[in-house]
């Protein structure tokens, strides 16, 4: 986490005075679901499909990239039937955004918000997450031949 980065998480903008560091906007939760899509059909990871090294991706919004991420899933025949994710933070405090960040993700995967969970937890102050300097996110996801 970095001082004047704006925080992206969910694909939405969380108020605060520090952000993730990455190539990207740095939503590390999208990143996460997008690992996890891929993953779920062994087509490697976000890494792979959208290298840091290329300059197309600079500070991209990653809903674009979830969107590109869900359209190699649905050309594969496959469909989303729920997501589960966690967020490892200290600060801010985000479930009062979950909501709307459940929104933003199902909107691009075209699902329902009821098949999104997002939970988060802290690290009770222990490590890099603890000690504010960065944040964690893991995403499992369930896909069905269709």
């Amino acid at each position: 986490m970095a001082e004047g980065r704006a925080f992206w998480l969910g694909g939405v903008q969380i108020p605060s005075t520090r952000g993730a560091v990455g190539h990207s906007d740095a939503d590390v939760l999208i990143h996460a679901i997008c690992d996890a899509l891929l993953g779920a059909l062994a087509l490697g990871d976000i890494g792979q499909h959208f290298p840091n090294t290329d300059a197309a991706y600079k500070d991209i919004d990653s809903k674009i990239l979830l969107v590109m991420t869900w359209e190699m899933i649905k050309v594969r025949g496959y469909r989303v039937v729920n997501i589960d994710s966690t967020v490892t933070l200290e600060a801010p405090k985000i479930m009062k955004y979950a909501p709307a960040m459940r929104e933003t993700m199902a909107r691009s995967l075209e699902i329902a918000v009821e098949d999104i969970s997002i939970k988060a937890t802290t690290t009770e102050q222990m490590g890099f997450v603890g000690r504010g300097e960065g944040i964690v996110a893991y995403a499992v996801v369930l896909l069905e031949r269709i």
